[in-house]
Formats: structure tokens, sequence, C-alpha cells
């Protein structure tokens, strides 16, 4: 294991977060698997059932992700009778929403959310844990302004 103090970091960012992200990843979809669902997969429906009725590139935007790979990821919801896509305010817009089969799902779902979200606590402790946020916010904050000054530039 690395040394937590030393000052140099050690690797490559990207891979490190990459290995947490499966680590922490295949944590959570080993419990969200008993209501049918992948961690992606509740995700994206929580954000549905959060911020319904949305337009798909305001979901896209808020959840981090490009519009095709919401779209992909958006299909399996919608094959499931989880959400529906809809027509907007004009012939050009479209509007996602839950329906009645999706929140019944989103609520089975959150009991193991919540199993694995204690249980990673747990694991992590709550101090890691809340650390481990702050620096993710932290981050996202420098690299989203950052990206924002770089469009601004273009």
């Amino acid at each position: 294991m690395a040394d937590p103090t030393s000052s140099t970091p050690r690797g490559c960012t990207h891979y490190k977060l990459r290995q947490l992200q499966r680590a922490v990843g295949r944590h959570y979809d080993a419990e969200l698997a008993h209501a049918g669902l992948k961690g992606t997969q509740y995700s994206l429906l929580s954000s549905v059932v959060t911020m319904a009725p949305v337009q798909p590139a305001e979901l896209a935007r808020s959840m981090g992700m490009d519009a095709s790979t919401l779209t992909r990821n958006l299909r399996v919801l919608i094959d499931e009778g989880w959400i529906v896509q809809g027509p907007g305010k004009d012939a050009r817009s479209r509007l996602v929403e839950v329906t009645a089969a999706g929140r019944a799902k989103h609520k089975e779902a959150q009991r193991y959310w919540k199993r694995a979200q204690l249980a990673l606590n747990q694991r992590l402790g709550i101090d890691s844990v809340v650390a481990l946020h702050g620096l993710i916010d932290h981050g996202l904050a420098l690299l989203t302004d950052s990206a924002n000054e770089t469009e601004t530039q273009e």
C-alpha cells in the first residue's frame, strides 16, 4: 500500500481512480442486483425520479455524462417500462419521466443501495468516506471550472 503521508503522487491518477471506481461499482452492483439493477441504472433512475420531468440534455449535464451515453442507458430503463420519453414543449424537445413501475423499482432498489452505502461506510470508515467525498467534490469543482474556462476561450 502507498504511503498516505507522501507528498508526491505515485502512479497515474486516472488509473487509480478507475481501479477505485471499478471496486466501488462491484460493491454496489452486488447489492443492487437483488433488485435487478446495476449501479449505473440505479443512479439514472434516481436522477429521473428527482428531476422529472426533465429534458435529456439537462439530465446528461446534471449527471456529467455525454448525450450518447445517456441515450444508451435510458434505452434499458425505457425498455423495462420504468421511464418514458415523450414530447416536450415544442416539436424538437423531449421530456423524460418516471412511470409507476419505475417508482416501485426505485423504492425496491433503495433498500439495497442503502445497504451497500452503509457497508462501504463501515468497511472504509466514515472519516475516510467523508474525506473521499470532499476530495471528489473539490476535484470536480476545479475540473469543471477548468473545462468551462477552456470552452469560453475557444
